[in-house]
């Protein structure tokens, strides 16, 4: 059998493709945040074959580092997994047309209390892309200051602490498998890649970077 071509750090960017759909539906719609969609996906020269697909308005996250490299954190539960979770400030893009860095000041302000002068993009994924369509941007945030109003938090944030870590703690605690959120393991390497890096923060994209992915 042959074998697939090799090729060493080349070709390093995902490429938009959209395979044929003969039959989609929408089989569970919670009325919230998501919805269950079946696709009958018609793939060239291959077999068709049926996904469901958790459809998800997309997420930002912040890592907000302050003038001694130290992370902003928030304490929150969360019941699917039944912990509590150390984890950046986050949330939905569920306000439609909302530019995402607004919505991730939004997020800040509501979970933290805190804004920022220094917006950068730190990092864009797929959070599954077997299973959904949420697609995260992870803002960097500097140049920290205290929000003069206070957010009415509800629910699982009503009683979330706030927690500053040295960077270097947070990624040493990723590491050995003590902390878990995918936002802050992306958004914690990634900051602590960049900070390491020639140029630092100032190679980063800025905060009203094209998002080609969520966009399509």
């Amino acid at each position: 059998m042959d074998q697939p071509e090799v090729r060493f750090g080349a070709g390093l960017r995902d490429e938009p493709e959209s395979w044929p759909v003969s039959e989609s539906e929408i089989v569970h719609a919670t009325g919230r945040v998501i919805s269950v969609r079946r696709d009958r996906i018609e793939p060239p020269g291959g077999e068709p074959f049926t996904r469901d697909i958790v459809e998800h308005p997309g997420a930002v996250g912040v890592v907000a580092l302050d003038d001694n490299e130290r992370m902003l954190l928030v304490r929150q539960y969360r019941h699917p997994v039944r912990h509590r979770l150390l984890e950046p400030p986050a949330g939905l893009l569920d306000i439609q047309g909302e530019d995402y860095r607004v919505g991730a000041e939004r997020e800040l302000w509501e979970e933290a209390a805190t804004k920022a002068a220094d917006w950068r993009v730190l990092v864009d994924a797929f959070t599954s892309p077997g299973l959904t369509s949420e697609a995260v941007r992870i803002f960097l945030a500097r140049d920290l200051s205290a929000a003069e109003e206070v957010y009415d938090r509800l629910h699982e944030e009503a009683d979330m602490e706030v927690v500053w870590s040295p960077l270097a703690d947070v990624v040493n605690a990723i590491l050995a498998g003590d902390l878990h959120n995918p936002i802050l393991v992306m958004g914690a390497l990634a900051a602590w890649t960049a900070l390491h890096t020639d140029g630092g923060f100032t190679t980063l994209r800025p905060a009203n970077a094209p998002w080609p992915a969520k966009d399509a």
